[in-house]
C-alpha cells in the first residue's frame, strides 16, 4: 500500500465531510468510531446524548448544527467562564461553538475554525439562524491557525486532531494562540498501541478517525516537549479490535 501524503489526507477528509454537509450517509467502521464519523439524521440527538451532551444543550444550539459527530463532549472538561474567548478546532456546522458561546456569554466569544468550505458556510448560516452575536467562523487549517498570538483563553476540539497529518504542528499552533494560563479541553481518538500499516494507510480508516490516531504516550510527549503543564489524558470507549479509544486531553500553557 502506497503511503498517503499530507495533501492527499486533507483532500480525502475535506471531501468526506463536505459530503456529510450535503446529507449523505457514509458507512464507516464500528464501535468507538461509528458515532464519531457517520450518524443517520434521525439518530443525531440520541448520538449526541451518548457522547455526553444534555437535552438542555441540544436545545441551546441551532438543530442543524448538531450533526451527531464526535467522540465526546469537550465542554464537560472546559470549565468555561463568562467573558472567555474560546477557539473550536474543526468546528464543523458549529454545534460546540454555539454551546461555548452560550457559556461565555455576551462578554465572551467563540471562534470556529474548519478547513471545509461547506462546513463553514453551514455554520455561518446556523449562526444567522440562531441570531448569535458572539460567534465567528473562519476557514483555515488547524496546523496554521488564522488567529493572533496569545489571544485565546480555551481551545476545544471534538474528534478532529486525529485527522491531521501534522499533529505536533496543531499543538504548536495551540500553544502559540493560547494566552499564558490558557488551556486545552479536547475530545479525540488515540491509539492504545502501534497501529498496523493496513490501518494507518487505509483511506477509509483515516477518514473514520482511526487510521490517524496517535499513541497516547506520543501525544503526552508532544505536549510535554512543547512546554504544556498540568497534562491529563483520560481514556474511555475502548475499541480493542482496532486498538483505539476515545480520550479527553487537558493541558495548560504556562505563564512563563
Amino acid at each position: 500500500m502506497v503511503p498517503l501524503g499530507e495533501n492527499e489526507i486533507r483532500r480525502m477528509v475535506r471531501e468526506r465531510y463536505g459530503r456529510l454537509v450535503e446529507g449523505e450517509t457514509i458507512s464507516s467502521g464500528d464501535d468507538v468510531n461509528k458515532a464519531c464519523c457517520t450518524v443517520a439524521e434521525t439518530e443525531k440527538n440520541q448520538s449526541a446524548m451518548k457522547l455526553g451532551y444534555s437535552a438542555e444543550q441540544l436545545e441551546e444550539a441551532p438543530p442543524s448544527s448538531n450533526m451527531g459527530l464526535g467522540c465526546g463532549n469537550p465542554l464537560n472538561i472546559a470549565n468555561l467562564q463568562p467573558g472567555e474567548i474560546v477557539l473550536d478546532l474543526g468546528s464543523g456546522a458549529g454545534f460546540d461553538s454555539f454551546l461555548a458561546a452560550r457559556m461565555v456569554g455576551p462578554t465572551g466569544k467563540a471562534i470556529g475554525i474548519d478547513m471545509t468550505a461547506k462546513m463553514v458556510e453551514k455554520a455561518r448560516k446556523n449562526c444567522k439562524r440562531g441570531r448569535f452575536t458572539n460567534v465567528e467562523f473562519k476557514q483555515g487549517y488547524i496546523e496554521s491557525l488564522p488567529i493572533d498570538d496569545s489571544s485565546i483563553d480555551v481551545i476545544i476540539s471534538n474528534c478532529v486532531i486525529n485527522l491531521s497529518p501534522q499533529k505536533k504542528k496543531v499543538f504548536q499552533e495551540a500553544l502559540r494562540v493560547l494566552k499564558p494560563g490558557g488551556r486545552l479541553a479536547i475530545a479525540d481518538i488515540v491509539a492504545l498501541k502501534s497501529l498496523p500499516q493496513e490501518i494507518r494507510e487505509n483511506p477509509e480508516m483515516i477518514c473514520s478517525c482511526i487510521g490517524g490516531a496517535e499513541k497516547v504516550k506520543t501525544v503526552e510527549q508532544i505536549l510535554k516537549d512543547l512546554g504544556f503543564i498540568h497534562l491529563e489524558i483520560g481514556l474511555c470507549n475502548y475499541n480493542w479490535k482496532n486498538g483505539v479509544a476515545s480520550a479527553t486531553i487537558e493541558a495548560v500553557k504556562p505563564f512563563r
